[in-house]
């Protein structure tokens, strides 16, 4: 049994992962790989935990040299080193970059890092994301919003900005969006906007880019069991974590390993037809768009 095996490992997760209950699953078994993104490198923000961790280990199984970044704090950097590990000790090549993405500067020192150590970048993923339950617009603050928005959505701006000088025919940039940015939730206004924006820049950006050969393309999750959860929803309602998802179609949350192979299609030549678009692992939630 590999020392880094996931599944042997569930009750050592690091960091972050001791708040689920039950811990989350971030690659099924059974997933094997077959070398759909050999030779590729990949840049994915907040690579250390949930939908970015599942992320960053479908890639390495599929053959990608995998940089993941986190923030510069004692739990993420215990999360991004397990990642590190668990993709090293399955024959991959991992490494972490914590930084603080809310600037422009801060961006584009990690887009130049990562072309250093690696010499190119092949897929962008902009996953790294926050959210904070508010559920009446009178109390939510300035600095909440624009520090949401910095997040959430500058930050995909600076990074892809940064980046697209960079990128060839073929490479790719995904996007993390939200079933949010279409079902409005009324205690997450900041962050629905945030990925209603990121839907629109996917597209648009998309339509830019498409005629050199780069794809743009989203992934709008529905409930997901990621650290996330605990650490906004189950701060304001403790009780809503035993029935997170159950208003789905499915009837429960999803799991990180139930996301990843989503962002692999992407990033695969299995979707060289698809550009400008958002793939909805949701479910079964109904959105329009």
């Amino acid at each position: 049994m590999n020392k880094f095996d996931i599944h042997a490992q569930q009750q050592e997760l690091p960091g972050s992962d001791e708040q689920l209950k039950p811990h989350a699953e971030f690659i099924h078994e059974s997933y094997l790989g077959s070398h759909k993104l050999q030779g590729k490198v990949a840049l994915i923000t907040g690579g250390d935990s949930g939908i970015g961790r599942s992320v960053a280990l479908h890639f390495a199984k599929e053959g990608a040299t995998v940089a993941i970044t986190c923030l510069d704090t004692e739990v993420e950097l215990k999360d991004a080193e397990w990642v590190k590990a668990w993709i090293e000790g399955t024959g991959g090549n991992c490494k972490i970059y914590p930084v603080d993405l809310r600037s422009s500067e801060a961006c584009k020192k990690l887009i130049q890092d990562v072309l250093f150590d690696f010499k190119k970048i092949n897929i962008l993923v902009n996953n790294a994301g926050t959210q904070f339950p508010n559920e009446d617009l009178a109390t939510l603050s300035d600095e909440q919003w624009l520090d949401t928005f910095a997040i959430n959505i500058h930050a995909i701006f600076y990074l892809t900005k940064a980046v697209l000088p960079q990128l060839s025919s073929g490479d790719t940039i995904i996007n993390t969006a939200s079933v949010n940015a279409y079902v409005g939730p009324k205690a997450l206004v900041d962050y629905s906007a945030t990925k209603g924006a990121i839907i629109s820049f996917t597209r648009a950006l998309s339509n830019q880019v498409v005629n050199r050969g780069i794809r743009v393309n989203a992934v709008a999750p529905g409930p997901v069991w990621t650290p996330l959860q605990p650490a906004t929803w189950g701060q304001v309602d403790p009780q809503s974590m035993e029935k997170f998802g159950s208003d789905t179609p499915i009837e429960r949350c999803g799991q990180p390993s139930e996301l990843g192979p989503a962002y692999v299609f992407l990033a695969s030549q299995d979707a060289s037809f698809i550009s400008g678009q958002t793939i909805h692992p949701n479910g079964g939630m109904m959105v329009g768009g």
